[in-house]
């Protein structure tokens, strides 16, 4: 079966990717270090804005830690699984590695998207479960197990989305050779997930709820664990903006790879 052969493979891609990070351990756990770091900077930052407010519109500090937490938990997954290849996309066409790529009897996008696993991700994944969780004790939630499957899915389609518009910026480079800047200038954007979509008004606004949603990523999944949906449509237009991301990014992919000439051409 298709389904079974790709799980193979993959599992094959984890193996080496294990083995990779393993052989410089050092590296591993610096780079879990810095990122605990910059999420405990987060966490300071909403310290001390609610040294000088008690609400942000409707959101208590709790509830903005919860956000900060479910943030970087999105933020952290996609790092894991897609972050590292998606960078890496513009050596494959400037050295032309992407030409053997092609060749395999397997889908070339798959291999670009998934062939290299970071690690040291998951772990600080787990480290923005447990803020959440803290925030959710002090908010004195109760999530059901609807909230939870919700908050999952919702997750699931922000991954989408941030995966999707990166991809697309990356394949950028088929046109330029290097991409680097643009897509790492995205992955920067993803600093204003962490904070209330109510915050923000405008044009500003609107660009990053519609146009790159950023907004919307981790607010809505936030949203269904805290119990302040007041209608369904933040998590419809959340679950559309997902589906119509992926298939333009798939279109663009497409595209792209029909420009590529190899590199030495």
């Amino acid at each position: 079966m298709p389904l079974l052969r790709y799980l193979r493979l993959y599992a094959a891609l984890w193996k080496n990717s294990v083995a990779r990070e393993m052989s410089f351990k050092g590296n591993f756990l610096l780079w879990i270090v810095v990122e605990l770091l910059w999420f405990g900077l987060q966490l300071c930052f909403v310290s001390v804005i609610f040294s000088q407010t008690d609400k942000i519109e409707s959101w208590s500090q709790w509830q903005v830690v919860l956000l900060v937490g479910a943030s970087n938990f999105i933020q952290q997954l996609y790092q894991a699984f897609f972050l590292t290849n998606c960078t890496n996309l513009s050596e494959l066409v400037r050295t032309g590695k992407l030409d053997f790529m092609l060749l395999l009897p397997v889908n070339t996008r798959f291999l670009v998207s998934l062939r290299v696993v970071d690690l040291g991700a998951f772990v600080n994944a787990l480290f923005a479960v447990c803020v959440m969780t803290y925030a959710a004790v002090k908010l004195n939630l109760h999530p059901t197990a609807g909230q939870f499957a919700g908050f999952a899915a919702l997750c699931l389609v922000g991954i989408l989305i941030h995966y999707s518009l990166m991809f697309i910026l990356a394949t950028i480079c088929f046109w330029t050779v290097r991409a680097q800047g643009i897509v790492w200038g995205y992955y920067n954007l993803f600093n204003i997930a962490r904070l209330p979509d109510e915050a923000f008004h405008g044009a500003f606004k609107a660009v990053f709820t519609f146009a790159l949603p950023v907004l919307l990523v981790s607010n809505v999944p936030v949203r269904v664990l805290a119990d302040k949906f007041s209608s369904p449509s933040a998590w419809l237009l959340l679950l559309g903006l997902g589906v119509t991301w992926a298939v333009v990014a798939e279109w663009f992919w497409r595209l792209s790879v029909r420009r590529y000439t190899s590199a030495s051409s």
